[in-house]
């Protein structure tokens, strides 16, 4: 009887110790592992299409800034390696090559070319790294799906509506506006790409709207002014046009604000949009809200624009970027919603005006 007693106490002892010796064993594992996590690194390369562009610039400043937030609460470190492309799809294709001999973790794209997606993808496949595109769209919905890729960025359309939306009350609050008194909105169009689909879409939806809503537009100079999305640009154009259409004009649409301040800009030479009671005035309705563009608002030069949230968009680029680079689900762990075509999730706008 005492042998079965000591032989059970001893056996407990030896269960003790085993289950002790094992929880410390398991516990060593989880802070081994937690301590992995903490040192993991994430190296994201970044194709800009251009650095000197307003929107895009804060589009950067808010990656940067939420690689190191969102890294810190992840215990991730987030690291950013951007680019120029300076607006040049050759460049832009060079650097790629550069860029994925070091096997970055994720390329994130910004097309300077729409068009010129695929090539992009190719290569990237081609060194098994994963692709996220954000900000231009790439043409062909192909390029996306193909690379079981996403795409972050806006819904075209919206917009346009709104920048219709913006026109339609200025109209009908200010009938000045209408300078030969025709009934008839006589426009100009500051179009940033041919082939982009945002410019495209923001060029019809603008006009569409504003239509829908009851306004007869009648485009001044017979034809869309591409610009490139560039202030230079858009001041150049706008000089030439004013000299041969100047007194037609009454309404000008852009489809950012860069290129409605180089408009505001040739308009100043000729004593209009000064912000001033005496000076005379052509709304001008842009896209993106940036600073300077809404400082114009404030002073009296610009009648509207539409914000282009650059701070959600690059919380939404690093978010997706660190799955995308530790190969989970694009929007595991996150709040956004895929989008109706199945590929893309989308930042709305919203109109500002004085």
């Amino acid at each position: 009887m005492k042998r079965k007693s000591v032989l059970l106490v001893t056996l407990a002892a030896v269960f003790l110790m085993v289950t002790l010796a094992s929880g410390f064993a398991a516990g060593s594992k989880d802070k081994a592992a937690a301590g992995a996590s903490a040192g993991k690194e994430l190296n994201v390369s970044v194709l800009v299409w251009k650095y000197s562009d307003t929107y895009g610039s804060s589009v950067r400043a808010a990656m940067e800034s939420w690689a190191a937030k969102l890294g810190a609460e992840k215990g991730i470190k987030v690291t950013l390696k951007m680019v120029d492309g300076n607006d040049d799809q050759a460049i832009q294709n060079d650097q790629a090559v550069t860029l994925l001999e070091k096997k970055p973790d994720i390329l994130v794209i910004n097309l300077c070319q729409v068009t010129a997606g695929q090539h992009l993808v190719d290569l990237a496949k081609a060194k098994g790294v994963p692709v996220l595109f954000y900000n231009k769209e790439p043409s062909e919905a192909s390029v996306v799906t193909g690379a079981q890729s996403m795409f972050i960025g806006t819904k075209a359309e919206q917009a346009g509506e709104m920048q219709g939306d913006i026109l339609a009350k200025l109209w009908k609050d200010n009938p000045a506006f209408d300078k030969n008194k025709d009934g008839k909105v006589q426009y100009l169009m500051f179009k940033g790409d041919a082939d982009n689909i945002e410019a495209i879409a923001r060029t019809e939806f603008s006009v569409s709207r504003s239509k829908a809503l009851g306004l007869d537009l009648e485009l001044a100079n017979g034809q869309i002014i591409v610009a490139n999305w560039d202030t230079a640009k858009a001041q150049d154009a706008m000089q030439a046009v004013w000299a041969k259409y100047g007194d037609k004009i009454e309404v000008i649409f852009c489809n950012n604000d860069d290129m409605a301040l180089g408009v505001i800009a040739a308009l100043n030479g000729v004593g209009y949009n000064m912000g001033t009671k005496e000076s005379k005035f052509i709304p001008i309705i842009g896209v993106d809200a940036s600073n300077a563009a809404v400082q114009s608002i404030a002073d009296g030069k610009l009648a509207g624009t539409v914000k282009q949230d650059g701070d959600a968009m690059g919380k939404a680029i690093i978010e997706l970027a660190m799955n995308g680079a530790q190969g989970k689900a694009w929007l595991d762990g996150t709040a956004y919603k895929l989008s109706d075509d199945g590929f893309s999730i989308r930042i709305p706008y919203s109109p500002i005006t004085k």
